[in-house]
């Protein structure tokens, strides 16, 4: 089981830092959660995951049980031994990739009937199977089984998602009793801010060890989604962890911190890595760019990442464009790197109350950069308060 408790609170926001206790070592919060699949982060090995400074990773129950089987890994002695991750783990409960696969499934009360991207086969993802197989796993942190509507969706399938989602949580509840593993619900709602009040209210009253908001960073514009951030947080406690499922971008991250989220996971750091990508301190390189043929400088000046104290952008760049593997592994390694230094940064800020500086400062940082730029302009309001309340609140 899991124990969370909070350390700091800044006094302009609802940013607070905490300690999130687990089987598999204490995490400090806010956290960011990096993805393995089907167990390790692509290209990185677990020592080098810890060597960037993480103790809590995702893995996909979803992909994991199509392969290679959660009774095998169950049989291997749990995905903790299978993966030589010695770190806390987090499975998600295969939700999402209902939406991804929605050529392919039918969704009822009863729960999910799929066919395998892998092979055609049919499958059927019930709630209790979706906790059978995360208790296979032993993670130490399940989340409920889910629907995750579409975007964008009407308000009646966002209600009908609610609504099901909540049948579905109060059984994924009993069938992990006894399990001595975390149980996390999720609030779906989709871009209805009574919709998502409604639903954090259902699953605070049935109780779980923590609390999820799914169902977003699916294309709606990033106002909406911190909108719904802003209405969902009041209404889960204030000692249970708060996690926004699938997010994101560094400034994603900014934003939901200072709204009081503690927890994150996104593919961004290994999939951008994969594909050249870079994560700065100034905004994004493009390694592959011509620009950087005979720059020796490295990625980021101000990173003390491996790849940054020793290879150049020139070197990084033939790499990728000469498609050596090695490349690759460096690019995550080093976006990696980023993301868990700008949660330190920002924890650090927390606890002496200048998140609000920091924020300016990151943004300031990324002047030059036209993302940054527009993420601003998308946004464009001023920070919550402690009580939640927002230039936005004329549109809700």
């Amino acid at each position: 089981m899991i124990q969370f408790s909070t350390s700091y609170k800044e006094t302009a926001c609802q940013a607070r830092t905490g300690q999130l206790t687990t089987p598999h070592g204490i995490i400090e919060t806010p956290v960011f959660m990096p993805v393995g699949t089907l167990g390790p982060v692509k290209g990185i090995t677990p020592d080098e995951l810890k060597s960037c400074g993480f103790g809590l990773m995702l893995s996909n129950s979803y992909h994991l049980y199509l392969r290679p089987g959660h009774e095998l890994i169950a049989e291997l002695g749990g995905l903790h031994r299978f993966a030589s991750w010695s770190g806390a783990i987090l499975t998600d409960s295969g939700g999402f990739q209902m939406v991804s696969l929605s050529d392919l499934r039918h969704i009822s009360d009863e729960g999910v009937t799929f066919k395998s991207h892998l092979d055609g086969s049919l499958h059927q993802l019930t709630p209790e199977r979706c906790i059978e197989i995360q208790r296979a796993l032993g993670s130490d942190i399940m989340m409920v089984l889910d629907e995750c509507p579409t975007h964008p969706c009407t308000t009646e399938q966002a209600r009908e998602a609610v609504r099901r989602s909540r049948h579905w949580a109060r059984q994924c509840k009993v069938a992990a009793e006894g399990s001595g593993q975390a149980l996390f619900g999720i609030v779906q709602g989709g871009l209805d801010a009574d919709l998502r009040r409604t639903a954090a209210q259902d699953l605070v009253a049935m109780g779980f060890d923590g609390y999820a908001l799914g169902g977003l960073s699916l294309g709606e514009d990033k106002l909406a989604m911190l909108t719904m951030i802003e209405v969902t947080i009041p209404e889960l406690p204030e000692d249970h962890p708060r996690y926004l499922m699938g997010v994101g971008l560094p400034e994603d991250l900014v934003e939901g911190v200072i709204r009081g989220i503690d927890m994150f996971d996104c593919v961004m750091p290994s999939r951008h890595g994969r594909t050249g990508w870079l994560f700065t301190s100034t905004g994004r390189v493009m390694i592959k760019n011509a620009q950087y043929m005979r720059d020796e400088s490295p990625i980021d000046a101000q990173c003390a990442c491996p790849v940054c104290q020793k290879y150049s952008r020139a070197y990084l760049r033939h790499l990728f464009v000469s498609n050596e593997m090695l490349g690759v592994r460096l690019n995550t390694l080093h976006n990696l790197w980023y993301y868990q230094q700008l949660m330190k940064h920002m924890r650090e800020a927390i606890q002496q109350d200048r998140l609000l500086a920091f924020r300016e400062q990151f943004y300031a940082t990324r002047e030059a950069s036209p993302r940054s730029r527009a993420y601003l302009d998308e946004i464009d309001v001023g920070v919550v308060d402690r009580n939640g309340r927002s230039r936005k609140e004329q549109v809700l």
